[in-house]
């Protein structure tokens, strides 16, 4: 996956995936492996203290459930110190990686101080008693509140480059695969890419076939297919490099992504909830019907916290909803990226350049695989191995009492702070008013795709697949 804002005007969005597609080419210099170095930085430093007999759960705080404010301000006084080591722990870390990139690092600094007292006062309203009543779920809070302060108000410039969208996602993927041992992802993977693989094929193919019945051209269309069937933002970012899209198209489709990936993060858990999915379940529709890693993963951890906090509303382990929805969206669906802009890029030199009269490259590199390839997946499978090699050590008792208190939980708190970063920064660059110039014909197209993707998900994960996503958690 690529770096890029997921909004803002078409022209910044443009020039954001040229950028995109040139970094790509500098191995170890781009935002997917410092994505990959500092997710695993922490989990190994967590480690190491566990295995010392310590453990990082002091600086890994969140608030605690409270049901009057004078609690809530009592915890927070509590653990003051706490907060501030915690944002100077972060802050270090993200800057290094924010310096390699090559981006002003005192701007991030300020700008992400900003940010992060936002997403603790967003964890505070989500620990609230009440919140699962009114549905306050932490990462639609963080969604809606920057939507609602980006469309009205002008964000200062000082802001904008800490709100590092995808840098803030892939960070926390890595940390993800902390919790999910290797050998989950070995028995649901292939369910997994095997579904990932109906849905890519079936809605490229939609998106394809009625944007060239609209007369859109050949690689505008194929813009649109991959930006709907795999990874959203990013894919339409790769397959405009791969078949050399201009510039406006790789916008257009971007904005569309946005646009229904902004719809889906709120109404897939509301539907979910409505038909009553197990959580498992729910995830695996989620990330099969999802566009952009980022909302999804809100979409999913909104469910999960639902079911955590409406006990016995739905049935499934609460993190069921975030596995299934990794197994789904990362592991099966994020890796057609590479699949797609290879075989795309030798059908536009093979034909579409030849048709259109160019100099044909007769010869396509295997190595574009690895180009398109989304990096931080690396660091989700290595993170996912460490965590099944700690778990070989310990009975499934010892396992549940010793490591996930001392080891696990601190850094899901970790990977919570970082997708609350990154859910707060989706809304805070997303303004309506310059997605409303994607044009109709497009617009048709990607939602034919839109309703494919979500019925023959919905049935997928429902119905075929539906014992092994059932089976997560348990």
């Amino acid at each position: 996956m690529s770096q890029t804002s997921i909004a803002g005007s078409a022209n910044k969005e443009a020039a954001a995936s040229a950028a995109a597609v040139q970094e790509r080419r500098k191995p170890f210099g781009t935002e997917d492996w410092w994505a990959v170095a500092v997710g695993l930085f922490a989990i190994v430093v967590a480690y190491l203290l566990f295995a010392s007999g310590g453990s990082i759960k002091a600086l890994a705080v969140a608030p605690a459930r409270w049901s009057e404010l004078g609690a809530l301000g009592r915890d927070l006084g509590a653990h003051a110190g706490a907060y501030l080591a915690l944002f100077a722990a972060f802050a270090v870390v993200l800057s290094v990686a924010i310096a390699a990139l090559g981006f002003p690092v005192l701007q991030f600094v300020a700008g992400f101080a900003v940010v992060f007292v936002v997403s603790a006062a967003i964890f505070a309203l989500g620990a609230w008693s009440e919140a699962s009543r009114y549905n306050f779920e932490p990462p639609l809070i963080a969604l809606a509140l920057g939507l609602i302060v980006s469309n009205l108000f002008k964000l200062p410039a000082w802001l904008l480059p800490a709100l590092r969208v995808e840098f803030y996602i892939k960070v926390g993927i890595v940390l993800l695969g902390a919790t999910l041992p290797l050998t989950l992802i070995v028995w649901a993977g292939p369910v997994a890419i095997g579904q990932a693989t109906i849905v890519s094929l079936a809605t490229f193919f939609v998106i394809y076939g009625v944007a060239r019945a609209l007369k859109i051209e050949q690689r505008f269309a194929a813009v649109l297919g991959v930006g709907g069937a795999v990874c959203g933002v990013s894919a339409a970012i790769a397959i405009a490099g791969a078949v050399r899209a201009r510039r406006e198209q790789a916008s257009v489709a971007i904005s569309l992504v946005v646009v229904w990936a902004i719809v889906m993060v709120f109404a897939l858990p509301a539907l979910s909830r409505a038909f009553g999915l197990p959580t498992g379940v729910a995830g695996a529709w989620i990330g099969t019907s999802e566009f952009a890693d980022a909302a999804g993963i809100a979409a999913a951890q909104a469910y999960g916290d639902f079911a955590r906090h409406a006990t016995g509303a739905v049935a499934g382990a609460p993190d069921a909803s975030l596995q299934a929805f990794v197994l789904m969206k990362v592991v099966g669906r994020d890796i057609w990226i590479g699949i797609w802009a290879f075989v795309l890029a030798i059908v536009a030199t093979t034909r579409w350049d030849r048709e259109a009269g160019a100099d044909v490259q007769t010869h396509t590199r295997a190595k574009e695989i690895w180009t398109r390839f989304p990096k931080f997946v690396i660091g989700f499978v290595i993170a996912s191995a460490l965590v099944t090699w700690i778990a070989s050590h310990y009975t499934l008792a010892d396992y549940r009492s010793v490591v996930t208190p001392a080891f696990v939980a601190p850094i899901v708190a970790l990977r919570t702070w970082a997708f609350t970063f990154c859910f707060l920064s989706i809304g805070l660059t997303t303004r309506f008013a310059a997605l409303s110039s994607t044009g109709l014909k497009p617009l048709a197209a990607f939602t034919a795709g839109v309703a494919v993707n979500v019925v023959i998900g919905y049935v997928l994960s429902v119905h075929v697949f539906a014992p092994y996503w059932l089976a997560l958690g348990q």
